[in-house]
Formats: C-alpha cells, structure tokens, sequence
C-alpha cells in the first residue's frame, strides 16, 4: 500500500540516491563559499591595491599553509609569487573556475534529480495501474474510467518533479542561503542582522498567503477531474444522447463545469500575482537598505569597498535559493495534498493480495480436478436487492448443464459468481476442497473461462483481440545483440530501480505449449476451427476482401492476383454465371460502373481527383469542356436531379428506395429542387457553382441500377474517348495521381475484392454478392491462399472497443476467444443475445463440439436464452428468484410440472 506521508514515501524507495545525492550537495557548498568570498579579495587586494605598497611588490598566490595544535605552523604549498596585474588576472581566472564548478555540480545535480523524480514517477503510476489490476469487481461499479485515468496520467506527475527536491532542495538552497547569510555576517553584523530580518518577515508572511493558493488548487483539482469523466460519459452515451435530443442538456452541463474551474482558475491567478508582488517589493527592499546602511557604514569608516561589494554580491545569491525555498515549501504541501487525494481513491478494501496474480508461466498448482461448487451462495448488490439466495450449485469435470432462468431469476449472477467477475456476499465458491478466491489466478484463471453478452475489446487487431486470453506470461524472451542488447539491458535495469517488473512486452506471451501447439502458424487451424464454430469466418473473410493488403507482408497475393481473375471467371461459366461480373476493360465503357469511374478508368490517389473534388481540378474540366462532355454531364445532371425529385420527393426519409440513390440523400432533395428552379430560370446564364453541382451529381449514375435512360452509346462513346485525351495529356504533378486499371496488373489502391473482380458485379442478379463468396471461396482455396485471406481478415483493426464490429460480430468473437482458450471448466453467460435463435442454437451446438474436439472432456455451463437449446447438456439447472428450483437431466425435468416445463411450452 501507498505510504500516506509523501517524504516518507520517497525517502523508503530512494534513500541511497537520496543520500548520495546530498553528499554532492554538501560538497558543493565548498566551491560555493569561496566564490562568494573572491569578489571581496578581487576588489581589496589587486585593485585597491591592499598587500602591494609599491609597484614592484608581489604575493603569494594559492598558498595553502595552515597552524596546527602541538605541530605549530605547516606550509604544504608555498605558493607562486605574482605582481599586482598577474594577481588581478590569477584571482579572475579562479573566479572564473569557480562559476564553472559551480555549474557543473548544479548540472550533476539537477540531472540526477531529474533521474530520481522520473523514476519515482514511474514506480508511482505502476502501482497505482497495479492496485487497479487488484481491486475487487464492486469497486468498478463506482469508478469513471477516465477520472481513474486522470490521476494516474496528470494527478500524479507533479510528484516525480517533487521527488528530486524533496531532500535536495532544502539541503541545496538552505545551505547556500545560510552560507551566504553567514557571509554577510562576516561581513557587516548590521547588514546581517538586517538582512535576517527581512529573511524572517518574508519567510513568514509569504507562506500563510500561499496556504489559499493550496486550496484554490486541489478545487481545481478535483473539477478537472471530475470534467474528464463527464467528458468520458459523453463519448461512452453518445448513441443515447442522440436517440433522446438531450444534446443541448449535456452543452449547459460542460458549460456550467467550465465556469467553475474558470473562476477557481482566476481566483489563483489573482491570489498568486498577489502573493509575487509582495515577495517581489520585499525582496527589492533589502538592496535599499544595503546601499543605504551599507554605503553609511562605508562613509563611517566601519566598512571598507570590498566588503560592501561582496555582501551586495552574495544577497544577490540570496533572494533566489530563498524564494525557491519557500517555492519548495508550496510545492511540498501541494505535492501533499495531491498525493492524499489519489491514494485516497485506490485505498480501497479487499484488495487482491499480490500473491494471487504473481506471473508464472505454468499452472500454479498443476490442474484442477474437483467439482467447481457454490455452497450455500447469496449475493446482496448495493442496493440491497437479492440477487442469489442461498444457493448450492455443483459443476463436477466434464460434465454440460444448461442455466435456465428468466430475466432476474439469478442465472446470469450464477456465472458471473463462479467466474469470480462478482463477488459474493455470502457462502463460498469451491474447486476440489479449496476456496477458489484463495488460488493464484495463474491456476484459477486459466482453468476457468467465462463469455458473456458484454465482452470488451482492446484497441488492436481482430488477432490480437483473439488470442489475448493466451497471454499470462513471458515464455521465450527474444534474443538480442549489439545496440538492441545495450537498449533491453538498459530497460532492465531502469525497470528494476523503478520497482517495475523486468518483463519484456516483445516476448513471446502466447502459452503455446498448453494449447497444443509450438508456434503461432500451429495454433491457427485451431482459430480457424473456432471461427467455424461462432460463424465469423464469413466476417473475416468479408473484412479481408475489403482491405487494401499491405504488399510486403503478402506479396503472394500480388503475384497470383492474375490468375486469381482468370480461375475465378472459368469458375463463374462453369457455374452458369458468365454474366455476373463485368470486367474493366480497355476501350470499352462499363454499365456496371459510375460514370466518373469509367472517366478515369482507374482509382484516385490524390483528394484532387476523388469524385467529390475533381469538378473543381482545373485540368479536368478543360478536357470535359474541350471533349464536349460538359454540357452533356450538365444535362445528365439535370435530368437525374428532376427524375429523383419526381420520384422520391413525397417519400419518408427511411424509405428503403433511398438505398438505391447513391448519388443524393433524402436530405439533399430539397436543395436540388431549389436548384432546378434557378437553372430553369436562369437558362443560358447558369452560374459555375450549379453547374458543377449538377455535373458532380452525374457522376455517381449507373444505368442499369438507376434505370433512368439517360445513358446512350453515344455518350459512352464520348466518355471511353476522353479517357485517352485525359491521360494522354495529365500535367506532371497528376502523373501518379492515378493508378489505371490494368487486368496484368495489381491494383495497389484497390481493395482485394477490387483486385480479384476487376469489374463489377451486374445489377441483373439480386443476389450477386452472394454468388460471388460462394465461388471465390472455392477458388482462393484452390489457389491456396484462402488461409492467407482470413489471415488479412484477423489483421483488421477493430478500433477503441471494439467499436469497428457489429454487436453480433462482438459477441461471435467473444465467444471464439473464450473457446480457443484450452480450460477446464467453461462458463458461458448468454454470449450469443444479439444472434437469432436459430443461429444461436447452431453455434451453441457447434461451440459444444468444439470443445470436446480431440478427445478434451471439459466441465461446461452454458446460460441459455431458449429452454429448447437444453437438450444438448447432460444436466440442466433452473433458477427463479434468485434460487435453484429445478436441476435433473432433460428427460427427468421433462416429465414434472415444474417450472422447466412452462419454459419448454413458453
């Protein structure tokens, strides 16, 4: 747990640098004293020529000679003899050597400092991530992700930059504050006695005016955080905030926060300039003084030149190590408070002992092999309500229940119990004759798998996503050499003095060994095998089709892409299905394609040149103009604008005819009409903004899907024709702003699917996505780069949360993640709500067969959502109001009257 004092805190993990550190501090302080002392001798001795009664005169320079007791006078260094001038430039140059030791231990101590905080910092946020990590489930129920987030990212690093001044800076500026005041002393007792004085009122006054600023600060604060989870809350209900119009509530709701932290802001702003005022006016007070008193004393004869100059020379060095002392002061009690405030928020109770989640790369205590049981199990929420009410349940190895219950009957929070996801309030959770919150989770939680409706994604790749339930610990670590062996001994290291674990996150964290396999190529027909089960291999074969594929990782692809086309179109006539795709082709204008598409015959590379920009590309309106294409692309336009107002204008803006507008939305209807009637009135003088709007507008037409007759063979005739002027006469900066479609050649900014059709797929079959997964999976396995597709299909990135997937396709992976994972007990909390039923029962019935594939017999209970699914498990279990009032085997609950029966005939 986190030490509550601060400095101690520090002190227990950094005491040896600590110590060494204000060792070079004291030893500092040496070189300090003796330049505050050389300007005194610079200004009496060459200068005024004190120690030189003539011209020819000279002294010793760096003579070190000193008297001991009982030995008498002892001269280790005699010393060089120099004139006036020669002294003059000798004691220069030391106080010139000076400054740089002086530099040079500020810059040793400051780096180390630097090292010190930035360590501390980092040991900090690991625990804090680590407590985390060992809070129990209920804590989560009461924390924003991004407030949590907040401290350990922002809240927390004022402390680092603390760590470093915590020891040092007191003992580095109280002591070159004392040994400049001593000076003075020295010096002049009443410039001294002066100079404390005026030490002591700022020293007590400029502290208590800080004390509101402390106050202004943590209020700050916590309205900072609390604006970053309100923030979150707006991100996380966004769909919410749309469906109910409540936009303009959460405005005022951000609006009003952002005031607050504004005036507390501005109260610091008022109160610290205040507080620099006054430490400025009495630090400029003392100079006065100096000048004045000092200057009388001079006059007076009680103080000569060289030391007036060298006690305004060493108060020159007082206001600063001073005003940063007291600095330090805020800083500390500040550091203080924050500190406070975010051990507070993690001091939570029932935190997981260490123990339980140490890393280990093989099963704690080997396998569990006792029944998993809920021995007389209740479970209370924060509300009071019941969820579980004394509840003995028994899960013995290799045995099926189904979980039957209604909504609130306890099912769900049955599996949520045994899977430790909630905790419960009473009774025991037992494996075999131990407490199952007692074992490591190293044994317990790759022994035990749970799925559920709600299943979170991390931001990555479908693949990592997949396989993150495999990663529990480092197996291999890579091999390193040369500078790369240099860097990872380096990281070790720093990871060791921070009190971070030294495990390496390029490791090998894939616990292939217990899935069966030696390498990551091994365990992929078993991935493939549990995306079969879930029925998401068609989605990520789908994703793969429509990705652009990184050519460097799969160049096998470019170098079949040829014969991809040519297989795949004998395998459409071989299926009756010659028509199906209409090929690009050079010199001819494809119907199934846009009229900008077949334009350009080819794909944009440049924004310039994309459909909803190239109207306004200089060049290519000159070769539309100068083709004679303009005027025709205008009236197409038109006509398309006036036969969609004629069509869809009485229409309800979900009208399912709206689908098949790829050129104008619902909402753009009325701005088109407003537009033709400009155009009608106007005539000749349409102006180039309309124009262009209506020639865009023509871009997107297809005539065999929109059908309005307006595409004749002249006009095609026209189009195939501008492509050769257009490309023949591209400037140099559009040279590569095209790739042309070429059926020898890749596409590289085409998708797969763009690559392996090389055209489009008619209008003439409805069904026509259809037809083609259904032949082009036959011919990529042919090829035997099927394997390769749904590899692109797993590299696809599923975005924050997953949120790049449909909800079916969430809980399809979920539930393959969860399948893949080899376990002993399986834990299944209706994992597959968004589906159909009957798809559900094929992937319930699927999923099943999966795990007992290659001899395994694992323990399974399975939350279903539709009684009849129950006959597939050996035994079924049936809660209502939170108790298990049924639990027998299919064919026995069947022939009671009981509640299992009323959910069979329901």
């Amino acid at each position: 747990m986190l030490d509550p004092n601060i400095s101690r805190y520090i002190w227990t993990h950094t005491k040896r640098q600590q110590l060494w550190v204000l060792a070079v501090v004291g030893l500092s302080m040496i070189p300090y004293f003796l330049s505050l002392n050389l300007p005194k001798q610079i200004v009496n001795g060459p200068i005024q020529g004190d120690g030189f009664a003539d011209p020819s005169a000279t002294q010793n320079f760096m003579q070190i000679a000193f008297d001991l007791p009982f030995i008498g006078h002892v001269a280790l260094f005699n010393g060089i003899e120099l004139n006036r001038l020669a002294t003059l430039f000798a004691l220069s140059g030391v106080f010139l050597l000076l400054v740089i030791v002086n530099g040079l231990f500020k810059y040793y101590i400051n780096t180390y400092k630097g090292r010190l905080g930035e360590r501390l910092l980092r040991r900090i946020r690991f625990t804090l991530v680590d407590h985390i990590l060992r809070f129990p489930p209920a804590t989560f129920k009461r924390l924003k992700g991004a407030e949590v987030s907040s401290m350990v990212k922002d809240e927390v690093e004022p402390l680092g930059g603390f760590t470093g001044d915590a020891f040092v800076a007191p003992a580095l500026l109280g002591g070159q504050a004392i040994m400049a005041l001593a000076f003075i002393f020295v010096q002049s007792i009443p410039l001294g006695l002066i100079t404390t004085a005026l030490v002591a009122v700022q020293g007590f006054i400029i502290p208590r005016m800080r004390r509101r600023l402390l106050v202004l600060g943590r209020e700050r604060q916590l309205t900072a955080r609390e604006l970053a989870g309100r923030v979150s809350e707006i991100v996380d209900g966004i769909n919410t905030i749309h469906a109910y119009d409540t936009s303009n509530f959460e405005r005022a709701d951000i609006s009003s926060r952002l005031g607050r932290i504004y005036k507390i802001r501005f109260d610091i702003y008022q109160w610290k300039f205040m507080v620099k005022f006054i430490n400025n006016f009495l630090a400029s007070v003392t100079p006065f003084l100096f000048y004045s008193v000092g200057g009388y004393l001079a006059l007076q004869g009680q103080l000569d030149i060289g030391q007036l100059v060298a006690v305004i020379g060493a108060y020159k060095d007082l206001p600063g190590p001073l005003k940063e002392l007291i600095d330090w002061d805020q800083n500390r009690q500040d550091v203080q408070i924050k500190y406070n405030q975010v051990i507070g928020q993690f001091a939570v109770d029932g935190l997981l002992d260490p123990e339980i989640q140490a890393v280990s790369a093989e099963r704690a205590d080997g396998k569990l092999t006792g029944p998993l049981a809920a021995v007389n199990l209740g479970v209370t929420d924060d509300t009071g309500a019941v969820g579980l009410d004394r509840v003995n349940f028994t899960l013995p190895p290799g045995e099926t229940v189904a979980i039957i219950g209604n909504a609130g009957s306890g099912a769900e929070i049955v599996a949520e119990v045994l899977s430790r996801i909630i905790w419960p309030t009473q009774g025991q959770i037992s494996i075999g004759d131990a407490d199952l919150h007692s074992l490591p989770e190293s044994l317990s939680g790759r022994s035990i798998t749970y799925a559920g409706p709600e299943a979170y994604f991390f931001f990555g790749t479908v693949r990592d996503n997949l396989l993150y339930g495999l990663k529990h610990a480092p197996i291999t670590e890579p091999v390193f050499d040369g500078a790369a062996l240099t860097q990872r001994q380096w990281e070790k290291r720093e990871a060791i003095w921070a009190g971070n674990p030294d495990f390496d996150i390029n490791s090998d964290w894939i616990d292939f060994a217990h899935q069966g396999a030696t390498d990551q190529a091994a365990l992929m027909p078993s991935v493939y095998a549990a995306l079969d089960a879930v029925a998401l291999t068609r989605d990520m074969f789908d994703l793969a089709l429509r990705s652009n594929v990184n050519l460097e990782e799969h160049g096998e692809l470019k170098a079949k892409t040829v014969e991809m086309r040519h297989v795949l179109r004998d395998a459409l006539t071989k299926a009756d299905l010659n028509g199906l795709i209409e090929p690009f082709e050079p010199g001819t204008y494809n119907t199934e394609a846009t009229v900008i598409e077949n334009l350009l015959f080819g794909n944009a590379r440049s924004p310039e040149l994309k459909a909803g920009a190239i109207i306004d590309n200089p060049y290519f309106l000159s070769v539309l103009k100068q083709q004679g294409l303009a005027d025709v692309l205008f009236t197409m336009g038109t006509e398309v604008a006036r036969n969609a107002i004629e069509l869809f204008s009485d229409l309800p803006p979900d009208h399912p005819f709206f689908q098949q507008l790829t050129f104008m939305r619902s909402e753009d209807i009325p701005t088109y009409a407003m537009l033709l009637k400009n155009i009608d009135k106007s005539k000749a003088n349409v102006s180039d903004t309309d124009r262009a709007m209506m020639i865009r507008l023509s871009f997107d037409y297809i005539e065999p899907r929109h059908r309005f007759g307006l595409l004749t063979p002249e006009m095609m005739a026209q189009i195939v024709a501008f492509r050769t002027t257009f490309h023949e006469g591209l400037p140099a900066n559009l040279k590569d702003a095209i790739e042309l479609y070429d059926p020898e050649q890749y596409m590289v900014s085409g998708t797969l699917l763009d690559n392996m059709l090389f055209g489009r797929i008619s209008q003439k079959y409805r069904d026509g996505v259809e037809r083609i997964y259904g032949v082009a999976g036959g011919v990529l396995r042919e090829l035997g780069i099927y394997e390769t597709l749904l590899s692109i299909g797993l590299d696809f990135h599923i975005g924050a949360g997953g949120k790049r997937l449909t909800s079916v396709q969430r809980q399809k992976l979920a539930l393959a993640r969860a399948l893949i994972r080899r376990s002993d007990y399986y834990l299944f909390n209706r994992p597959l709500s968004s589906l159909d039923t009957r798809t559900q029962e094929q992937v319930l019935t699927a999923s099943l067969k999966y795990l007992h594939r290659d001899g395994r017999n694992p323990a399974v209970a399975w939350v279903i959502s539709n009684a009849r699914f129950a006959n597939q498990f050996d035994r079924v279990a049936v809660f209502e109001r939170g108790r298990l009032v049924e639990d027998g085997s299919h064919a026995e609950l069947s022939q009671k009257n009981g509640i299992f029966k009323e959910l069979m005939s329901a």
